[in-house]
């Protein structure tokens, strides 16, 4: 069982192992329930990546056309929830 310490702040860290058994990536967020007895339960926060995040992404930004490849990596990105606003 891993044990973490609580900061001044009231923050905890999570450690690698735990981050990767839950299959969460740097920016992706957890959710934390409470249940009776003092207890919480911690998942990773399924993403709900909208269509939007991917057509029109790169309108007009590229000098180049994408490859096959990096049409597929920017829409798994997308799905994923994993791109970035704007």
């Amino acid at each position: 069982m891993a044990s973490l310490a609580v900061t001044v702040k009231g923050q905890v860290t999570l450690k690698r192992d735990l981050l990767q058994h839950l299959g969460i990536q740097p920016g992706e967020r957890v959710e934390l329930e409470k249940l009776p007895g003092g207890e919480l339960r911690l998942r990773a926060v399924q993403s709900k990546g909208v269509i939007d995040n991917f057509i029109g992404r790169h309108a007009g930004k590229l000098k180049k056309p994408l490859t096959i490849d990096e049409m597929n990596e920017i829409a798994a990105a997308g799905w994923a929830g994993r791109l970035d606003e704007g």
